[in-house]
């Protein structure tokens, strides 16, 4: 298991003891008593067994002593990655779920997201929410921000200096009848795009990159579509939006672009399906379109406490995962209520067991698959599974330290159990009292220290 190669880079850190992630042919691998180290660049320089630690401490150059050592109910697996949530409708998340999407959106999130005009509002928002998630074991998030420039530099900023690695995107939008002060022109919104790229990547953030963000097919014309295609396709970006969430939001699309064959369609004519595509939703895609994902190179991310708060639709993962189309999970604040990663599992699990009970041929997700999907299967998703998602030596080192019995926390054990029923249990009944470390790309993050102001 050791890797024994010359490193280039001096070792960090050194960890002992179970490792539990996901690879490309496993859904769940455990690693016990292994040996895993960190070089200084944050990258994972070997994965080891215990015992070949005198062998791997004269190949790293590092002293045994050095060796951090978990815990008997401790265990590593690799940070989740929230591949769709909006950063400024954390401000009302947990309440305004009375209402199907087209309404809600033009009663709070509109009126709400037109308020990030002010920074100190938009600051105080976008910390809270990038604190939240990351003592919730969110190390990649993929945020929507608003349409608002100076503001969604300011999230990529707080993203960056909190130490989360991040996809953040000023959201575009041409078209908006009902708040009609929460609109740009197309040429203001393409103007507005191509600013924030640029200004965002001159930061030269290590971790935090833009993505292009055409709110969906309802918001934006046919021109602005356009040209956010030309955009992301001549800087080679990320793409971000939404996708057949709501019946509804299909049948207008319908009405909207007739000479499109499916909402996928029109995403697929203006250039904005493309290998680093995730599309949210997608409860009502048919095969044709799921062939389609799959031959672009296009990801779904699943949001199933969104879909469900505001009664959308179940997305069947498992025929998505049938048709090889990527696929990670999503929060989706404020649609969905809690900013939480290990919500997330939980309501793809329900769900996945509702549509059991209204089919009992349908496949039902087990948790290793689910947790899968939270952790490796979002890293594919995002188009960043060279970087993280699993341990695997020369990729960074984002990863979450639980201890299932934390004092004071929820979960309590009546024996000793092994490490995938502790995986289990937190997966199901954990919080953050039982993240007690969170590392991205090498750097522990949480506990928190107080960012430094450039």
């Amino acid at each position: 298991m050791a890797n024994f190669d010359r490193p280039s880079t001096a070792t960090a850190h050194i960890y002992r003891g179970t490792f539990i992630h996901a690879t490309r042919q496993t859904a769940l691998q455990i690693l016990e008593d292994a040996l895993l180290g960190v070089d200084t660049e944050g990258k994972i320089a070997f994965i080891g067994k215990g015992e070949e630690l005198p062998a791997l401490s004269r190949a790293f150059a590092f002293d045994p002593s050095e060796v951090t050592q978990l815990a008997q109910h401790e265990f590593f697996m690799p940070g989740m990655v929230d591949t769709h949530i909006h950063a400024p409708q954390y401000s009302y998340a947990g309440t305004a779920l009375d209402m199907p999407l087209l309404q809600w959106l033009n009663t709070y999130t509109f009126p709400v997201e037109s308020c990030f005009e002010d920074l100190e509002f938009a600051k105080k928002v976008y910390t809270q929410v990038v604190r939240r998630t990351l003592r919730n074991g969110t190390t990649t998030a993929c945020y929507f921000a608003t349409i608002h420039t100076d503001a969604s530099l300011l999230l990529g900023q707080i993203t960056n200096d909190f130490g989360q690695r991040a996809l953040v995107g000023k959201v575009c939008m041409d078209r908006n009848n009902c708040v009609k002060h929460y609109k740009e022109t197309s040429q203001e919104s393409q103007e507005e795009t191509c600013r924030f790229i640029a200004e965002l990547l001159d930061k030269k953030y290590p971790l935090v990159k833009p993505v292009v963000t055409p709110r969906f097919a309802l918001s934006c014309t046919a021109a602005l579509l356009e040209q956010l295609g030309e955009i992301a396709k001549n800087n080679n970006l990320h793409i971000q939006s939404h996708i057949s969430e709501n019946v509804e939001e299909v049948k207008l699309v319908k009405e909207l672009f007739p000479e499109s064959e499916s909402y996928t369609d029109v995403y697929h004519k203006y250039n904005l399906l493309t290998d680093k595509t995730v599309m949210a939703h997608g409860c009502y895609l048919s095969d044709e379109e799921l062939a389609l994902f799959r031959e672009t190179g296009a990801s779904l991310s699943h949001c199933p406490n969104s879909n469900i708060s505001l009664c959308s639709g179940i997305l069947n993962v498992a025929n998505v995962l049938k048709h090889k189309v990527k696929l990670g999970l999503g929060t989706d604040v404020a649609g969905g209520y809690s900013a939480s990663m290990l919500d997330a599992v939980r309501k793809t699990l329900d769900t996945s067991k509702v549509l059991t009970i209204q089919d009992p041929e349908h496949d039902t997700l087990s948790f290793e698959e689910v947790f899968r999907l939270a952790t490796l299967g979002g890293s594919q998703a995002l188009s960043l599974d060279d970087q993280t998602g699993n341990f695997e030596v020369g990729k960074d080192f984002d990863a979450l330290r639980v201890n299932v019995a934390a004092p004071g926390g929820p979960i309590d054990l009546v024996q000793c159990e092994g490490p995938k029923i502790l995986l289990e249990k937190f997966l199901n009944l954990g919080d953050d009292r039982n993240i007690v470390e969170v590392y991205v790309a090498g750097r522990k993050v949480v506990p928190f220290t107080e960012p430094t102001a450039e």
